[in-house]
């Protein structure tokens, strides 16, 4: 059984139904389409939301017949590429979600070393695509993350150190606008939206494509030590007291959750990603020192690098994020984070400590309008469930979250912010948020992309700065 898209009045500065039905070359998936209930599903299983329509789209085409149907008919409006969604916003009740997710293209230019990818690529996907030329881009830290989120709130991840963060090596966007017209935007094509786009999220269009900066990259080299959490707090000193001197073809993520066959633990995962891998395994190395259980030194594909991060959080299980960022620990965090752990309410549930360094630190703030250009941990308090009510996991991670707020500095990484709302957006943005509501005011002033971290426009000339 399907039911029909109800759309009662044509507009004339709009797509009728009809027009959009005989236009839209990609799917439409409407409640009671015998794919709706597992198109309509993200990576967190706690996110149950029931969409009027999803329209999965075959290109930049569908995009924008989808963006001007949406604004003739006032639809409130959800955009969807790799379908990660943590906090669900790439989802919207009774509305339209336009679904990137089979926009998968990659176009390799050996020669320039500039690939023009999709949105709907997962960073896994897209690694893969590159690697039998060699060569790679910057990502996050694992493969099912969606390439459209990741890249637009800034993109931290292995690679942050020696190469900086994913928008570091954007050269271009093509992208539909809130009036539904397909744009580029470069350093000299609407530098003013290029620039915005650089971690500024999907508050200013729908991009389509791409284009970014390759790198050679064949191997890396991969450090894995877990301690048991009776040794957590040597082995936390020994993580900040590497990472606040780490050159910049180290990366290290901690971890501090429970492990199978060893129970609560800490996890220091550490990747080497410069040329010579005797230097690379004499860095390591040092990790041995708090004499972990497990010490394992490899190299690998960056591609099994990225597949290694999956296992330990798959798709439908409940969760629910807490971040701050923190620009060194202290003895006493250490010792206060230590405690916030042991007080997990699920084995499943954990602290995740992403360092932020080097190239990635370097670019001046407001060079890109991602703001967060210094050397930082990004920390994520992560509650992950699989039955049950909620309250408690979601209880844990916030009051645990309060609990370190005296060590935190302003602002977080905004693909690791929840509904924090508009303070916290603002704070991560600093300096910079002034100038992204002038950019709202000039392409979305209706705030039609506002399901997202969201930069408000100027309402009766007051911005609320």
């Amino acid at each position: 059984m399907t039911s029909e898209i109800t759309l009662e009045k044509p507009a004339a500065n709009g797509v009728a139904r009809g027009q959009f039905e005989q236009h839209f070359r990609g799917q439409l998936i409407r409640p009671g389409d015998g794919a709706y209930d597992q198109v309509r599903q993200v990576w967190n299983g706690a996110v149950d939301k029931r969409p009027a329509l999803i329209a999965r789209c075959a290109d930049g085409d569908d995009v924008a017949t989808a963006v001007r149907m949406a604004r003739a008919e006032g639809w409130p409006v959800a955009i969807r590429s790799g379908g990660h969604s943590g906090n669900g916003l790439s989802l919207v009740d009774d509305g339209l979600v336009i679904d990137l997710s089979q926009m998968k293209r990659v176009t390799v230019d050996v020669e320039r070393q500039v690939a023009r990818v999709e949105p709907g690529l997962t960073l896994g996907e897209l690694v893969q695509a590159l690697e039998p030329f060699g060569l790679i881009t910057p990502t996050g830290t694992c493969s099912g993350n969606g390439l459209g989120g990741a890249t637009l709130g800034g993109g931290i991840g292995w690679l942050m150190g020696k190469y900086g963060l994913i928008i570091d090596n954007l050269l271009a966007c093509e992208m539909v606008t809130a009036e539904g017209e397909l744009v580029r935007a470069s350093a000299t094509e609407r530098p003013d939206l290029f620039w915005g786009l650089r971690g500024g999220g999907g508050n200013f269009g729908i991009v389509t494509a791409f284009e970014m900066r390759l790198y050679p990259l064949e191997e890396v080299l991969m450090g894995t030590f877990i301690y048991p959490f009776s040794q957590a707090g040597e082995a936390m000193r020994l993580y900040r007291d590497v990472t606040a001197q780490a050159p910049d073809e180290l990366a290290v993520m901690a971890v501090l959750t429970t492990m199978p066959e060893i129970g609560p633990a800490v996890a220091l995962f550490a990747c080497y990603s410069g040329d010579d891998f005797g230097q690379g395994e004499r860095q390591l190395n040092v990790f041995r020192q708090a004499q972990p259980l497990v010490a394992v030194v490899q190299p690998m594909s960056y591609a099994s690098l990225l597949a290694m991060m999956d296992p330990a959080a798959p798709d439908g299980r409940f969760y629910h994020d807490a971040a701050y960022t923190v620009r060194g620990f202290s003895d006493e965090a250490i010792d206060a984070l230590l405690e916030q752990v042991e007080q997990r309410v699920s084995p499943l549930a954990g602290v995740i400590i992403q360092h932020v360094h080097g190239a990635a630190s370097r670019v001046p703030a407001g060079e890109t309008s991602f703001a967060l250009r210094f050397d930082h941990y990004a920390v994520l308090h992560s509650s992950a469930w699989e039955s049950g009510p909620a309250e408690p996991h979601v209880r844990w991670a916030e009051e645990s979250r309060a609990a370190m707020a005296r060590f935190a500095s302003q602002g977080v990484y905004v693909n690791f912010l929840g509904d924090e709302g508009d303070d916290a957006v603002r704070a991560s943005y600093g300096s910079n948020y002034r100038r992204l509501v002038e950019l709202k005011n000039k392409y979305d002033p209706a705030n039609f992309f506002s399901r997202n971290q969201n930069i408000r426009p100027t309402v009766d000339g007051d911005s609320g700065l």
